[in-house]
């Protein structure tokens, strides 16, 4: 398949501050060095790494650091990374808004791009005026701006606005129609930031179908950043993280979600001693830690959508505990953040009762296919001993479910317009006795 763009040690390097060399002279000695000569900037200093979490002592930064990479033609990439990371620039630089300072960039056919809320519109024009404007701003041409005016009109959701002055528009309905414009200029490439995030849950589904039948259906590459990790995974199919202007990790989309939520997002660490415990309860039992393990390995992991899950509980017994007619068993039960109960998990459902004996042990809840979406959840832990709770916290256990695909098509678990925490199982569906397919 042919390259569409290709980053040759694409680097960024800003000079905080100043930004000219000092004298007229070296500004054009500069000029004339990397303008027409197109050779490497003779003032370029080292710089630090462009990390905002941290204080340099340098006046130059490294927004972007040996970018090297290829995107196929009709890939669709998803560029991720904590604010800060480059992804912006990066667009910036192939849309050729600012150029790099070192490496190039070759992309083959014509680039569209949307980077920012309102780009290319005046606020003094009507949506009408403004269609035209931005299309001749991403290269349409006035008879081509015109034949597709009703399919733009239509698709941005904006008919009944659309003879009034922009700057009567709300932000959303600028997105609305800037992206309606950008995917309607049938590019070769889509350049496409986080500008969706501005639009309704309705529009946002729209979007992504376009790009999707851009994609997919003509064989147009997409690069799209977003913070919706849901976005993403049903949107692109390969992955790009960017830390601090370097690329952490290339794969697909699914591995480069896993990877930046894995590094990214701290485990929160469950403080099972100072989380408050129900009255009433005997302390023949203590709950002392629990973690969330891979049942592999019993290495810590995130709970995902569908994948396998352990459920590590430690807990304390100070005397010989003599269980009798079932009455000592463990449960967990899940809770939603509106604390509505939606699982339980207690071992006298499937298994006898045992003893418990004095010492520190540690009892494994294993679900084979964890069936809840992605969201927070709170976690409720009950050791029974002979009919009374020898331990018990009541829904104060956090757990952090991320998005996994549960039914194994492709893509994620839930639509993203769907609110709320589910409870998925699985199911098939038939039409006159036939099993539908995937």
């Amino acid at each position: 398949m042919a390259t569409a763009i290709e980053f040759n040690h694409v680097s960024k390097l800003y000079r905080l501050g100043l930004v000219s060399t000092g004298t007229f002279r070296e500004d054009i000695k500069r000029w004339w060095i990397t303008s027409v000569q197109k050779k490497e900037d003779p003032y370029l200093t080292i710089g630090e790494t462009n990390d905002r979490g941290t204080k340099g002592e340098s006046n130059f930064v490294w927004a972007l650091r040996d970018i090297d990479f290829k995107v196929e033609q009709g890939d669709v990439v998803g560029i991720i990374g904590k604010n800060g990371a480059g992804k912006s620039t990066l667009l910036k630089l192939l849309s050729r808004i600012t150029s790099p300072t070192t490496g190039d960039i070759r992309a083959k056919g014509r680039i569209a791009s949307l980077l920012e809320v309102g780009t290319g519109m005046h606020p003094e024009m009507t949506g009408r005026e403004n269609i035209f404007l931005n299309g001749a701003i991403l290269g349409m041409t006035k008879a081509e701006i015109t034949r597709k005016l009703d399919e733009i009109i239509d698709f941005s959701g904006c008919e009944r606005y659309i003879d009034t002055p922009v700057k009567r528009y709300s932000s959303g309905m600028r997105v609305r129609l800037g992206f309606a414009v950008a995917a309607h200029l049938d590019p070769d490439i889509l350049v496409v930031d986080e500008v969706l995030a501005v639009g309704d849950a309705e529009f946002q589904k729209k979007a992504i179908g376009k790009m999707q039948t851009i994609s997919k259906g003509e064989g147009r590459t997409v690069l799209f950043v977003s913070h919706n990790m849901d976005s993403v995974r049903s949107l692109c199919r390969s992955g790009v993280v960017l830390k601090n202007g370097t690329v952490e990790f290339m794969g697909t989309a699914t591995d480069s979600i896993d990877f930046y939520l894995e590094a990214n997002t701290e485990h929160e660490d469950i403080a099972i001693p100072e989380l408050t415990r129900e009255p009433g309860v005997t302390g023949q039992a203590r709950i002392t830690d629990l973690q969330y393990l891979n049942p592999t390995d019993d290495t810590p992991t995130y709970p995902y959508t569908g994948r396998a899950l352990k459920i590590r509980i430690h807990y304390e017994i100070e005397n010989l505990i003599e269980s009798f007619a079932s009455n000592c068993y463990i449960s967990i039960g899940v809770n939603d953040d509106r604390n509505m109960s939606l699982m339980s998990f207690a071992s006298y459902l499937k298994y006898s009762n045992f003893n418990m004996h004095k010492g520190s042990h540690y009892a494994d809840l294993i679900i084979p296919h964890l069936p809840l979406t992605a969201g927070k959840y709170k976690l409720s832990v009950l050791i029974n001993v002979n009919k009374y709770a020898g331990d018990f916290i009541r829904s104060k256990i956090p757990m952090e479910v991320l998005d996994d695909d549960f039914f194994h098509v492709g893509g994620h678990s839930m639509p993203t317009h769907v609110s709320g925490h589910i409870v998925l199982a699985e199911h098939c569906w038939c039409i006159d006795g036939k099993e539908l397919e995937y």
